[in-house]
């Protein structure tokens, strides 16, 4: 799938996506996250939620070299999880060179890398040239979102030259939300062969 996943609703301020119920009104359904997190509480304490779907794959979550946000790669591996992938959360602070060699070892069936600080077209660009430089990863989905440049402007463009350096979709912070990414993760085919492969300590 290639297309730059777009929202006409704009950016969310921090919350948007999970508002609380207006006073006296009825109490909205719990979001993703909130239902993720509920589960994780209900095997804590012995009750047991069947996740939506189960072995789709393995995903890998990282940020990128230049970026020590680690929040973002939380949420999105919790989002992920719960839509049934097993997910391997490289973290904040990825080297080009372990990406790409953790990639290669794993042959996940996503890559998502996550930005905060503003700085992800650059080494997004960066990053993707090399792991699209292996063959084995020639076809692996990939995607990229959050805070992509340090100015709001021209985020059209800055998405069109990551989707053209090999990412499958950008979500911009300021053209979509947590629903475009789910709808597109969501839309992939299970991997055929689930790695089995536990994720390196940071």
């Amino acid at each position: 799938m290639h297309g730059i996943q777009q929202s006409a609703r704009g950016r969310h301020e921090p919350g948007a996506l999970t508002p609380g119920p207006a006073p006296g009104s009825q109490r909205r359904p719990r979001s993703a996250l909130g239902r993720t997190v509920a589960q994780r509480e209900n095997q804590i304490a012995g009750v047991s939620t069947p996740p939506a779907h189960r072995d789709r794959g393995t995903v890998v979550v990282s940020g990128l070299a230049s970026d020590a946000h680690t929040w973002n790669l939380v949420y999105l591996q919790l989002v992920i999880e719960e839509l049934g992938y097993r997910v391997i959360n490289l973290g904040p602070c990825v080297p080009d060179d372990v990406l790409v060699a953790e990639c290669r070892r794993i042959d996940p069936a996503l890559v998502v890398i996550g930005s905060v600080n503003g700085h992800g077209c650059t080494d997004g660009l960066r990053a993707v040239t090399r792991l699209r430089a292996c063959p084995e990863l020639a076809a692996t989905p990939m995607v990229i979102g959050g805070k992509l440049t340090v100015s709001d402007e021209n985020a059209g463009r800055h998405a069109r030259a990551l989707m053209a350096a090999g990412f499958d979709a950008v979500f911009p912070d300021q053209a979509s939300d947590a629903a475009d990414f789910t709808a597109f993760v969501a839309s992939l085919p299970p991997a055929a062969q689930p790695a089995l492969i536990a994720g390196r300590s940071r």
